[in-house]
């Protein structure tokens, strides 16, 4: 009853939790509960592909940036959310991450996020 308003709306959520109905994939989908239908013989295909997506992102930046995504959820004001990005900007610009970054960028390689 906290986080399913959040993420799919008061309406939404007081629908499902009041009348205990099940919700289909593409409704859960058209209401952002949900980002992508897999069909389940390719589930492990499309989870894997998810996964090597993250594996390119720097980890720092991935653990800020759901940080951020976590917190601003409930954030008293957006004046704290631009706080913590510009937080997490600076722990990242400073961190070995971003260094590999740009060198693996200058030389012309993958990124080794080690």
């Amino acid at each position: 009853s906290y986080f399913l308003p959040r993420l799919v709306g008061v309406s939404v959520a007081s629908e499902l939790i009041l009348t205990g109905r099940f919700i289909q994939a593409s409704r859960a989908l058209a209401v952002g509960l949900v980002s992508e239908i897999v069909e389940e013989a390719d589930l492990e295909k499309a989870a894997q592909a998810y996964v090597d997506d993250l594996l390119l992102t720097a980890p720092l930046a991935l653990r800020l940036s759901k940080e951020c995504l976590n917190m601003s959820v409930d954030a008293g004001s957006i004046e704290q959310v631009i706080a913590m990005e510009d937080r997490n900007q600076i722990l990242c610009v400073k961190s070995e991450d971003f260094r590999e970054g740009i060198t693996a960028f200058l030389e012309k390689r993958k990124p080794n996020w080690a």
